[in-house]
């Protein structure tokens, strides 16, 4: 009989973004991949599929049902390993498998981001902190994708089994990749962009925190200076069309192109001049990675996911979170010194080689799954010797 691992999350497309070399990872050393979810898309490298009414409001009676669901589950089907994800997806799959730790099943739970850090607000850390502390104690595994995260899981001493600091979900560092000039050139043209237009890069969902609305302020700022300078927004959102009215107010809609959603940024990322980011908070950002990859310097407001990538003066700047003027000087910089953009982009791309990419953070997280499978195989041997 094949051994089993259930994967949970709010939404089944969190596992088609971020984790599908890990699913694919399971399913090479013969186990069968089950995953619970909200939602109906088919997953590659997946046995079987829960469409789950998980909510992302803790606050949502459907959750009630989901946690019933989940414990249901785990009680059919025996899993040797659970590997939550998301708040709600975490808080309900860490719940109902109590009962499945007490056999013997391992739980892992990856923080995306703590929703409560400095600079949080306070009901942030009123709500998340508490739920989260106490359901660290039925997990044997707390995974964090930051170093703010894993110093104040252990400061606070979250009593999971373990508390581990991986590297972000990994990017695909083949997928994102620096282009030649002349194929930039050329990618260019196609997209029906100038050589000599200057790029800046930001692929996020238009909502309060990602505050895009810094973005447009700095470019207005810039406008008359540096007028090559254009602003490049992928992503939908409900505050898709407050920015575009206030692209139309400062005068700058002629330089700004809103994308709408995009799943094939590797065309985009590379002809671009620089990424920038202006959210005021994240946990580990998969979006300045993949620019990173792509040789592209960073100018990012300051939070914790922007502080652990981008370093002032090596790969870009972080600078004040909500300081429109600040990021519109860094961009003003990066543009009158192009032998240093590409130094910086250089540095970021040595960086995701080093650190951040799919191969490394795939090693560090099948050392986990192996230590935690071992741990539960010897577990099972004391369980058959001890009468």
């Amino acid at each position: 009989m094949s051994k089993k691992v259930l994967f949970c999350a709010t939404v089944d497309y969190h596992f088609e973004l971020f984790h599908l070399p890990y699913l694919k990872w399971f399913k090479e050393q013969g186990w069968e991949i089950h995953v619970a979810a909200q939602g109906q898309r088919n997953l590659p490298f997946v046995d079987q599929k829960y469409d789950i009414p998980i909510q992302r409001s803790p606050f949502k009676k459907q959750n009630i049902f989901a946690y019933t669901a989940l414990r249901k589950l785990m009680d059919e089907h025996r899993y040797e390993l659970v590997h939550c994800h998301t708040p709600m997806g975490g808080a309900l799959a860490r719940l109902a498998a109590r009962r499945a730790r007490k056999r013997g099943a391992k739980v892992i739970y990856t923080a995306h981001g703590f929703h409560f850090c400095q600079g949080a607000p306070l009901l942030n850390w009123l709500l998340y902190y508490p739920i989260e502390k106490q359901l660290a104690r039925y997990t044997d595994c707390l995974i964090t994708i930051n170093q703010e995260d894993y110093q104040l899981a252990r400061r606070r001493k979250f009593k999971a089994g373990k508390i581990v600091h991986v590297h972000g979900v990994g990017v695909d560092s083949e997928r994102f990749a620096p282009i030649t000039q002349e194929q930039c050139i050329e990618q260019r043209q196609m997209l029906g962009y100038e050589a000599d237009e200057f790029l800046m890069l930001y692929a996020a969902e238009f909502n309060q925190n990602k505050n895009q609305q810094l973005l447009l302020h700095a470019l207005a700022i810039i406008h008359d200076e540096a007028p090559q300078a254009r602003l490049v927004l992928a992503g939908e959102g409900p505050l898709l069309d407050e920015c575009k009215e206030l692209a139309r107010r400062l005068g700058i809609e002629q330089k700004v192109d809103f994308l709408g959603f995009r799943n094939d940024l590797e065309r985009w990322l590379p002809i671009c001049d620089l990424a920038v980011a202006s959210s005021l908070r994240e946990g580990l950002p998969v979006n300045i990675m993949e620019a990173m990859a792509c040789g592209l310097p960073v100018v990012a407001s300051d939070n914790r996911g922007h502080r652990e990538l981008v370093k002032n003066d090596a790969n870009g700047w972080v600078v004040a979170t909500r300081d429109v003027k600040e990021m519109a000087e860094k961009i003003k910089l990066v543009i009158a010194n192009p032998t240093w953009k590409r130094e910086l982009g250089l540095t970021g791309r040595q960086r995701i080689d080093q650190t951040y990419s799919e191969r490394n953070v795939l090693r560090q997280k099948t050392e986990i799954y192996s230590s935690l499978i071992e741990e539960r195989a010897k577990m099972e041997e004391l369980t058959w010797v001890v009468p």
